[in-house]
């Protein structure tokens, strides 16, 4: 692989060839920056861009066991807190107690006590999830939506993040396998996320990249952005248009899609089942597998392509 890397005193370092021992076949590209500025022993570190990377297994020794594969468990939705902005001019969440421990005392008996807290807000609160009902009067709510679309599902991570461009377009989905996959967009649109940043010349998916995702079978897109279409005041939708139509849903203001790799992962953005609604917010995350490596087994490493 290639290694570019800017530090904060203005310096730069570029390796060529470079070839990394990493402790399992998916790791991610944020995990190969953290093993790699570790490796080298580098300080003042602003930047890494990772060009040429590919991962490859070596041999186990004969008669050796294979490592055993296990899940760990990431994290892909915002923490949505009381007056916090997800949607700039949109209503925040408003959380409140409805009943405190002291208020329940009475209820109960001696040394048993239990709150009971309300929050008002819209669906479009944190990372939420849309059903076609969002886009389509008449379309599947949230009830309706099948756990088979929602839950569990293949995902397929589109990197764009760090490209310099907002359009995640066709050239970046055609070498892509995505039939019943969920098709993850990191943008890294996520870094505005909470400052009035956050909607300007956001990441979007073009309207024909939506297309040849419907056509090639999507289960759900996702992007971690502020909208999945590029917002214009009073534009078209095209992206949300193509895919609800189709009931594909659609899952926005993802964060930490740079924690997963490339494929691999297990993908979960379920909501509650409500009747006669159309968005509604999600704790979305993926399990990723890994491997511990037993003594003589087989290790995993990155190389140029």
């Amino acid at each position: 692989m290639t290694a570019e890397v800017t530090f904060t005193t203005g310096g730069r370092l570029q390796t060529q060839g470079l070839r990394v021992e990493v402790p399992h076949l998916e790791v991610t590209e944020a995990d190969l920056v953290r093993i790699l500025v570790g490796s080298l022993g580098l300080r003042d570190v602003e930047r890494v861009e990772l060009t040429g990377v590919r991962t490859f297994a070596e041999p186990a020794a004969p008669g050796s066991p294979d490592p055993a594969p296990r899940l760990r468990f990431v994290e892909l939705s915002h923490v949505i807190t009381d007056g916090m902005t997800t949607y700039p001019g949109m209503a925040a969440p408003a959380i409140t107690v409805h009943q405190s421990w002291e208020q329940s005392r009475p209820h109960y008996a001696r040394g048993t006590e239990f709150s009971l807290d309300r929050i008002e807000m819209l669906g479009q609160t944190g990372t939420y999830l849309d059903a076609p009902r969002h886009r389509y009067d008449g379309g599947t709510d949230l009830a309706g939506m099948p756990l088979e679309r929602l839950a569990d599902l293949p995902a397929v991570v589109v990197r764009t993040a760090g490209s310099g461009r907002r359009a995640v377009t066709e050239a970046d989905l055609e070498p892509l396998t995505v039939a019943g996959h969920a098709v993850l967009l990191h943008t890294g649109g996520d870094r505005g996320w909470g400052t009035p940043e956050y909607s300007v010349d956001a990441p979007y998916l073009t309207g024909e990249a939506a297309a040849l995702l419907v056509e090639r079978g999507a289960a759900l897109v996702g992007i971690d952005s502020v909208n999945l279409d590029d917002a214009v005041p009073g534009g078209e939708r095209p992206a949300h248009t193509v895919l609800l139509a189709a009931g594909i849903p659609v899952v926005e203001h993802l964060t930490g899609l740079e924690n997963l790799p490339p494929h691999g992962a297990r993908f979960t953005a379920a909501p509650p089942r409500i009747t006669a609604f159309g968005t509604f917010p999600v704790r979305a995350y993926a399990q990723v597998p890994y491997y511990e490596p037993h003594d003589h087994t087989r290790s995993a490493g990155w190389q140029p392509s």
